[in-house]
């Protein structure tokens, strides 16, 4: 398995919401899901990811804190590495209707459709908006590697065929609310979701670093997938090396220049994360957890945890239960 699929699999998404938009220029919402909302349905509930895709029209989407606008068109799927406030509209000094609240005017239990109109009668936009639930700490390789907003251009092709259809789907569970929706809701949404990580890997410049960049490398690529394919293993670097056919110093120096940091850097950090993902989901003692995360004593993994995620792992999944 690649190193993108292992991270995908890890993907936790307990019910998304779709949401059908139709607005008609001029228009502009201030939006955002509220990671809050998601706690009061799904309370373990650790990151939100959320995205937009435009079935019809066009729009400017930007964060509300400042950053450029992005020029979104019919195909593209703009995406947010978490629940922060945006801008959309055709115009985005028109004052701007917020639309924070608009999920929580549903009941909670609920997979009941969502549907927004607005506008001032102009050209029409259509999209529609969904979320998706992951850990944080099993998924910061793809969070630290993907911009606050991305915008991934789907386009006309057999790829928006098969978006469409994932969406059109997604609409259909969403407004009948049949027995297994949320299941359905979930798999649809992570469908969509790896094809738009697919679709964005494809677009990224030659030059490119950072862990998405590594993924793509053909050398470092396959380091990744052996670490995650056996992150137990006691890996070297020699043993790295000589499976994906480099030197030693090639494939650190090549892994470090893209991943950002060594081969044992990040299996140390990927072991880890598995470990958080383990007391947070499992009864299983300390010691079985540090023992597969590679560490021969619970103290050694405790210092190593607690530098990782602030407290050792016996307080950090108590207070993990307590938040759930």
């Amino acid at each position: 398995m690649d190193a993108l699929s292992d991270v995908l699999k890890t993907i936790r998404l307990d019910g998304a919401i779709y949401v059908d938009a139709e607005f008609t220029a001029p228009w502009c919402i201030n939006a955002r899901y509220g990671f809050a909302h998601i706690r009061e349905r799904l309370p373990q509930a650790d990151h939100l990811l959320f995205f937009h895709f435009l079935v019809e029209g066009r729009c400017k989407v930007r964060l509300a804190d400042g950053a450029d606008a992005i020029e979104a068109q019919a195909g593209d799927l703009i995406l947010f590495a978490k629940d922060e406030k945006h801008l959309m509209g055709s115009d985005l000094a028109w004052p701007a209707m917020l639309v924070d609240e608009i999920a929580a005017r549903h009941d909670a239990q609920a997979s009941s459709m969502q549907s927004l109109r607005l506008g001032g009668g102009g050209e029409t936009t259509k999209f529609v908006c969904s979320y998706l639930v992951c850990s944080r700490a099993v998924y910061r390789p793809l969070l630290e590697a993907l911009p606050r907003v991305v915008r991934i251009p789907v386009g006309d092709g057999p790829a928006a065929s098969v978006v469409r259809e994932l969406l059109r789907a997604g609409v259909s569970e969403s407004s009948a609310s049949r027995p297994g929706a949320d299941s359905m809701l979930a798999k649809l949404a992570e469908l969509l979701f790896i094809e738009a990580m697919r679709r964005y890997v494809d677009t990224l410049p030659p030059e490119g670093q950072g862990w998405l960049a590594g993924v793509r490398d053909p050398q470092v690529g396959h380091a990744l997938a052996l670490l995650h394919a056996d992150p137990s293993k006691p890996w070297t670097v020699d043993d790295l090396a000589r499976q994906v056919a480099l030197s030693r110093s090639a494939l650190a120096d090549r892994f470090t220049s893209l991943v950002g940091e060594s081969p044992i850097q990040y299996l140390v950090r990927w072991r880890l994360a598995l470990a958080a993902q383990a007391l947070r989901t499992t009864g299983e003692s300390l010691a079985r957890i540090a023992g597969r995360a590679g560490y021969e004593s619970e103290a050694a993994f405790s210092r190593a945890f607690k530098r990782e995620f602030t407290l050792p792992p016996a307080a950090w999944r108590k207070a993990q239960s307590r938040a759930e």
